[in-house]
């Protein structure tokens, strides 16, 4: 089974898989806020949404530290 966006191109952005799943967890909870607070109606799932903007280059791990020791 071929996944899309691959892995390799993922972890190109955000260096291993548990900073990866930390990454879209939490722009995927954003998005999905984002979302609720508007109304607005979603064409795709939260979660993928933030894959797709991994694999895009738009989102990576920089920042991840800084905002947990805020929280």
């Amino acid at each position: 089974m071929m996944l899309y966006p691959a892995m390799d191109k993922l972890t190109s952005f955000v260096p291993n898989r548990y900073m990866l799943v930390n990454v879209v967890a939490r722009r995927a909870r954003q998005i999905a806020e984002a979302a609720e607070e508007t109304g607005e109606p979603l064409d795709e799932k939260p979660v993928t949404l933030a894959i797709h903007e991994v694999a895009e280059g738009r989102l990576d791990a920089s920042g991840l530290e800084l905002e947990t020791e805020g929280e």
